[in-house]
């Protein structure tokens, strides 16, 4: 950059050879960030151009299929960390040789209350323990891998529509709108709250 160029003043800029800069035109690299009709924008590779309407409606299809399918997968993660978790509580209340019974350790909790529950005119003593921390889960073979392979299949189907919609593309950017409309529609009630 030369000396004499005021240090606001953008590369390439009036009054500045960009040759002689030898940094070339960043005006021509500076992208505009604006939404465009063009049926023939690349999505993720120069060779995935479509070259007529058909081909676009059908890049469009893809992507509504894509979205939806990044919807069913977070459906289906949701679905399966219930499953896990009603089998780590099924799992929990085993009575191991030589260990304190699960009533006799809540019992001498100095976090215990005990209260007395009462339904249907039957009484009961109880304990209640309030948890203070969250307690993790112990790592499984048979559970770890499977929720990193879910959470890494999710998040690239996710950066693969992030890609489709930064091409700012009109059709791609309301393909993956459709798609996630469609997944949410079928499978939103299994999903967590929303992610983007």
């Amino acid at each position: 950059m030369p000396m004499d160029m005021p240090m606001d003043m953008p590369v390439g800029g009036a009054g500045v050879n960009p040759s002689s800069s030898g940094h070339g035109s960043m005006g021509a690299m500076m992208m505009t960030m604006v939404f465009r009709a063009d049926t023939a924008t690349p999505l993720y590779a120069n060779s995935w151009t479509p070259s007529n309407a058909g081909a676009y409606a059908g890049t469009c299809i893809f992507l509504v299929i894509l979205a939806t399918v990044a919807r069913l997968l977070l459906a289906a993660k949701t679905l399966q960390e219930a499953r896990w978790l009603d089998h780590d509580a099924r799992r929990r209340y085993v009575v191991a040789n030589g260990k304190v019974p699960l009533a006799e350790h809540v019992a001498s909790d100095p976090d215990a209350k005990q209260m007395t529950l009462s339904e249907n005119g039957v009484e009961e003593t109880v304990f209640v323990v309030a948890r203070k921390t969250h307690v993790a889960r112990p790592w499984r073979f048979t559970v770890d891998p499977v929720r990193a392979a879910m959470d890494t299949v999710i998040v690239g189907v996710g950066y693969l529509l992030m890609l489709a919609v930064m091409t700012m593309n009109v059709g791609y950017f309301m393909s993956v709108l459709a798609g996630v409309f469609i997944g949410s529609l079928a499978v939103g009630r299994y999903s967590p709250v929303p992610e983007h």
